[in-house]
């Protein structure tokens, strides 16, 4: 009964801008005795006391996640604002060249967030709104690419932002770069990679990996007549678990057709603490 036929990994982070602490945890269980798995209907993954577990038999929302560590955890109930998005073509994301380098890929950019955060013994009331990504694939990146910069981002006028560029180990940006923009009624556009540009304006160097991270950007989509402003919340986001890797909150600031815009959001960024070398 022991024996695995899942193993379930988990990560949990938390950034607190006030004190510049940012917390990051990690989890491995097998998917056996009960101790990590996930089922539908109703939908449920859990691992340990990690867990994401919807409140409804016929729907994913409402939602709610919980997890906690350390006196560092969350508990929050998750209602739908928008509809899904399937990205690339139909939910199915190339990624690289060759068979398999693809994801299956679909988000909920906009989701109304209440409930608690507790911080080494206080419990703080939180209203907001998320983003949920489910992205699943059979292999990672192509031989050529060395990782990704990815963009999550809520605007003001009721937009979102998807996009992610690609790195090749020979430093330039694959064409396999892509994205969405999802407009205000849960529309969406489809985003090439000659149609937007993301110049890094900043790097934050890790006192802990000594890898060296962008933290800050400038996003231009000329199309859309959109220029933004990405910069971290803090510089230190980086997760120093088995796969290191910097994802964290991000603040948004530019225009769009002329107007003012404000936004927040995500940034992943994968592949900087291994140095780029010539593809082979």
């Amino acid at each position: 009964a022991w024996g695995p036929r899942q193993l379930y990994m988990g990560h949990f982070s938390l950034a607190d801008p006030e004190t510049g602490e940012f917390y990051a945890f990690e989890r491995f269980s097998r998917g056996s005795m009960g101790l990590a798995g996930a089922q539908s209907p109703p939908f449920r993954i859990w691992l340990d006391d990690w867990n994401m577990e919807s409140e409804s038999i016929e729907d994913l929302f409402p939602l709610r996640l919980m997890a906690e560590e350390d006196g560092i955890g969350i508990d929050l109930h998750l209602g739908r604002a928008k509809p899904m998005v399937l990205q690339g073509n139909d939910g199915w994301d190339p990624k690289g060249e060759g068979e398999g380098n693809a994801s299956y890929y679909y988000s909920y950019t906009r989701i109304e967030t209440e409930g608690t955060v507790s911080l080494r013994g206080d419990r703080i009331e939180v209203s907001g709104q998320s983003w949920k990504d489910h992205e699943w694939s059979t292999s990672a990146l192509g031989p050529k690419e060395s990782g990704w910069d990815w963009f999550a981002l809520q605007l003001s006028d009721g937009r979102e932002i998807m996009v992610y560029q690609l790195r090749r180990k020979d430093g330039s940006v694959s064409p396999f770069t892509s994205g969405t923009l999802v407009l205000e009624d849960g529309s969406k556009r489809a985003l090439e990679a000659d149609q937007f540009e993301i110049t890094v304006r900043d790097t934050w160097l890790s006192p802990v990996s000594g890898a060296e991270y962008p933290s800050g950007w400038r996003l231009e989509i000329p199309s859309e007549d959109i220029s933004l402003s990405v910069t971290p919340v803090q510089p230190n986001q980086e997760l120093n678990v088995s796969v290191r890797y910097w994802e964290g909150a991000v603040d948004i600031g530019g225009s769009a057709s002329g107007e003012a815009i404000t936004g927040v959001g995500y940034v992943e960024l994968t592949g900087y603490d291994t140095p780029p070398t010539d593809a082979q």
